[in-house]
């Protein structure tokens, strides 16, 4: 039935329970604003407003030019931008061959990939962490002067697309096997080869999917925090999350930047997803579909 024709108690109930839905996801980002907002470190407070009495930007102006965070962004995007760039490169590839081609240890593969999603990323660290020691991929020298890249960001950058890269390549594949064969077949005849046919026209009609990629891809690199926290130990070489924890310390915890950081690390991520809406829900659907 047609949401159009409904009846108009139905409408009403339906639009209730959306505005709730709004309210409670808006609510928390709201109170960590205010509370970025307050004068002092207080976490608590008997006011319900959202912006507090004396409201003040201190904790902005403390956090951006007296802390790191500048420097912590920094690397935050650094190993963010890698991890997308190779996360969508493999997956898009990687998802073309297993949807396109018919090889021997073609269905092993894509279960292995389904397996690797079984585990939490957790029992991956140990080892992870000793395989990129022995290739020196844990240690803070920089490799790369003008991006302050070390060789633990190109280990972090590493360990997030392989833990990204399954679920990435289960999903183009999945979009892929939406695509016709027979657009390919006619690019062949018209005289492409089979990359050209791929690059040319293959992947643009697969936007939404990689879109779909580079976002989960860009939420792997960007919020996490175990896998940054034990292999970083250079301070100037932390990501967000990881430099973020210097804010508490052992008697005292700087609540209003700790608000603040939230705020400004919550924006990024507000933007990509505005921004590439649009390609959202065909990217997620489209991929489940078979045949």
């Amino acid at each position: 039935m047609s949401v159009k024709n409904d009846p108009t108690w139905k409408k009403i109930v339906f639009h209730i329970i959306l505005i709730i839905s709004v309210i409670i996801a808006v609510y928390p980002a709201l109170r960590v604003f205010g509370t970025s907002l307050r004068p002092g470190n207080s976490l608590h407070s008997t006011s319900l407003a959202i912006i507090p009495d004396n409201a003040t930007f201190e904790a902005y102006r403390t956090l951006i030019f007296d802390k790191g965070f500048l420097i912590w962004l920094r690397n935050s995007l650094l190993v963010t931008f890698f991890t997308v760039i190779i996360g969508v490169s493999l997956a898009s590839t990687a998802g073309y061959v297993f949807s396109r081609k018919r090889f021997p240890g073609r269905k092993g593969g894509l279960t292995f990939f389904l397996l690797t999603q079984m585990f939490p990323a957790t029992m991956l660290l140990l080892p992870m962490y000793i395989l990129l020691a022995q290739f020196g991929l844990t240690e803070q020298t920089i490799v790369v002067p003008f991006l302050g890249m070390a060789k633990a960001h190109i280990g972090l950058i590493i360990m997030y697309s392989s833990t990204a890269l399954p679920l990435c390549v289960w999903q183009m594949k999945g979009y892929y096997d939406t695509i016709p064969e027979s657009l390919e077949e006619a690019a062949l005849v018209d005289g492409l080869n089979q990359f050209q046919a791929f690059y040319m026209i293959i992947l643009p009609l697969a936007k939404p999917a990689l879109v779909i990629t580079a976002l989960f891809s860009f939420m792997t690199a960007w919020n996490e925090y175990m896998v940054a926290r034990v292999i970083m130990t250079d301070n100037s070489l932390y990501t967000l999350p990881v430099g973020l924890t210097n804010l508490a310390g052992q008697f005292n915890t700087a609540w209003a930047q700790f608000a603040a950081a939230s705020v400004l690390i919550m924006l990024p991520v507000m933007a990509i997803f505005l921004i590439l809406s649009r390609y959202l829900v065909g990217g997620l659907t489209l991929g489940g579909v078979k045949g």
